[in-house]
């Protein structure tokens, strides 16, 4: 018989088949529970596209080698994606007073986890709105991050709870914007603000909750921001403090791995939460940035350019979405996955921008920040 008969291809394309099924069936299931249905879909476009291009362009030989060791990474990769059971797990998030913070909350506690809250003003209207919303299994606590004493008594109570299980996962969410503006005119104070919340804050919360992480060889999740890794104009606060949580987490991820427990970071943008704050928060940062610069900065500068630098955020972030579920998404696997990915890039903007600050030169990306981002007034000094 030609041993390249249609007969001799059963076996092969047969074998192939059912490797390509099991893979597509795997990863399918180990996606459904975050819901990432356009992910399952162009996995599997992509496979099969993968097939026909290697069934056509190769020989026999050739085409089922390439195609099936196209299924066995992909059954490797989607076996790694598998999601944990929940099994009553226990999660602290930070920062649920509001914004992301706030809708994970109700976000976990509907899925069944157990859930503690972290709340700036435990008489505020986000935490009266997680007691009223939420089951019994979330317990809400006053915790300001900036204050050791309020982090270790909300651990002695949570720690408490949970006894000898464990905290299953830490999402450190809580964080600030500070003020708008260009970094040389921005007070040291907003400096010193956006490096206690967003980065001095999750370190302190980390260490006092390792303990308990340890017992049950759990997780810790970060949101950082697309700030973290992209430089953004008039934001050199808040990009060096979420840039510091980045690489705090990075150098978390290999120290805790001999205990079992793994740090994820998610660089969420272009969500629209009430960090860039309101008119008259950014009225209040505007008359900071005057009251506190020299006579001849302000020369330099002017305060139609302070003015015009501040101002657009607002209208920014009316432009952004209020749908988190891709964030969900990310930390639901952050917490859940087996072999989480390190970083999770929440929204299309904000995985476009990392590939073009890692993958494109300088001058592409100094380019498109531009275009991103105008100036349309200059310094005063410079006109």
């Amino acid at each position: 018989m030609n041993p390249f008969s249609w007969e001799s291809r059963l076996l092969p394309l047969g074998v192939t088949v059912m490797l390509g099924a099991i893979a597509l069936y795997k990863f399918k299931k180990s996606q459904s529970r975050t819901g990432s249905s356009p992910v399952v879909l162009c996995h599997s476009v992509l496979l099969c596209l993968w097939g026909i291009y290697c069934f056509s362009s190769f020989s026999i030989f050739w085409g089922w080698t390439l195609f099936s060791l196209a299924c066995c990474i992909s059954l490797s990769y989607s076996t790694s994606q598998e999601m944990l059971p929940l099994d009553k797990r226990a999660v602290l998030i930070t920062g649920g007073d509001s914004g992301i913070g706030h809708a994970l909350s109700k976000y976990l506690d509907e899925l069944g986890f157990t859930v503690f809250v972290g709340v700036l003003n435990e008489k505020g209207p986000g935490a009266e709105a997680l007691k009223k919303t939420c089951s019994k299994r979330t317990s809400v606590f006053q915790m300001d991050i900036t204050k050791p004493a309020q982090i270790r008594e909300v651990q002695a109570r949570v720690a408490e709870k949970v006894q000898q299980t464990g905290l299953w996962a830490i999402v450190n969410n809580a964080g600030i914007l500070g003020s708008i503006g260009d970094g040389e005119l921005l007070p040291m104070e907003v400096y010193r603000q956006c490096m206690d919340v967003n980065f001095f804050g999750a370190v302190e919360v980390t260490k006092a909750f390792m303990p308990l992480l340890r017992k049950s060889k759990g997780r810790v999740v970060n949101v950082s921001s697309l700030a973290g890794a992209m430089p953004m104009k008039f934001l050199a606060a808040y990009c060096a403090s979420k840039a510091a949580l980045t690489m705090f987490s990075a150098v978390m991820r290999m120290e805790l791995e001999k205990w079992g427990i793994k740090v994820v970071i998610i660089h969420p943008a272009g969500f629209k939460t009430n960090i860039f704050g309101t008119k008259e928060t950014l009225g209040m940062q505007e008359k900071n940035i005057l009251d506190n610069i020299s006579p001849d900065v302000l020369e330099a500068y002017g305060q139609d350019y302070i003015h015009s630098s501040i101002w657009p955020f607002l209208q920014t972030s009316e432009k952004c979405t209020t749908d988190f579920s891709p964030i969900f998404t990310d930390i639901l696997n952050g917490i859940l996955c087996k072999n989480p990915s390190f970083l999770y890039t929440a929204g299309m903007f904000s995985y476009l921008c990392h590939c073009l600050i890692f993958y494109f030169p300088v001058s592409v990306f100094d380019y498109a920040s531009k275009k991103m981002f105008p100036t349309k007034t200059l310094p005063k000094a410079l006109t």
